[in-house]
């Protein structure tokens, strides 16, 4: 199975990050801030992650090999490979990118260390959406779990869920898990295409 993770932990790693720089780099920060912010974005998720299932230090502090994804997309998105269009879509589709791939790995990996299905749901929903929140708040956006225009948590829930599911019923293969990750990115991005919303908790009453 950790031959199996590893690959798509990189790719959401660099998904993430590389949303970290192109945020880094509309808010002028300098590369300092932009190594910040992608390391944020692209491991945040993962160490409060492992943090929770409480297995020793988080993954990200003891395996060197994840930051070579960070570096990967500050250089790409510094020497402007990657830079966002006029719409600025790109940054939402490599955060969507992301938000696929890490909900299934942090299923994958709290199922390996014993979680009950329900817990294992939950933390792969954290995993998925807790790197862009950190990017988020520390560049003073409004993070995207807030923004009312597209669904966010829901796809990354449902991913999370269906990988609990096939693991569960022992037919978890790579394919399968790439399959779910190309279903919630293409739920994360027809949201925002179409802008569904998820009902406000409430009216807002102005007091005289």
């Amino acid at each position: 199975m950790d031959a199996l993770m590893l690959p798509l932990e990189l790719l959401g790693i660099f998904a993430f990050a590389v949303s970290g720089a192109l945020l880094a780099a509309r808010k002028q920060f300098d590369l300092v801030g932009s190594v910040l912010l992608a390391s944020l974005a692209g491991l945040g998720g993962g160490v409060v992650r492992d943090l929770m299932i409480d297995q020793g230090p988080p993954v990200a502090m003891t395996n060197s090999l994840l930051l070579l994804p960070v570096l990967l997309a500050v250089v790409l998105v510094a020497a402007k490979l990657l830079y966002e269009n006029r719409l600025r879509k790109t940054l939402l589709a490599f955060d969507a990118m992301g938000l696929s791939l890490f909900c299934l790995t942090g299923a994958v990996i709290a199922y390996e260390a014993g979680l009950n299905p329900v817990a294992c749901t939950l933390l792969g929903l954290t995993t998925g959406v807790g790197g862009g929140a950190l990017r988020d708040v520390v560049a003073n956006e409004v993070p995207q779990i807030f923004n009312p225009r597209g669904v966010y948590a829901l796809p990354a829930m449902l991913g999370a869920g269906l990988t609990v599911l096939t693991l569960e019923l022992g037919i978890f293969t790579i394919w399968s898990g790439l399959a779910i990750s190309a279903l919630v990115f293409t739920l994360r991005m027809l949201s925002l295409r179409f802008g569904w919303r998820i009902p406000l908790a409430g009216k807002h009453i102005n007091e005289e």
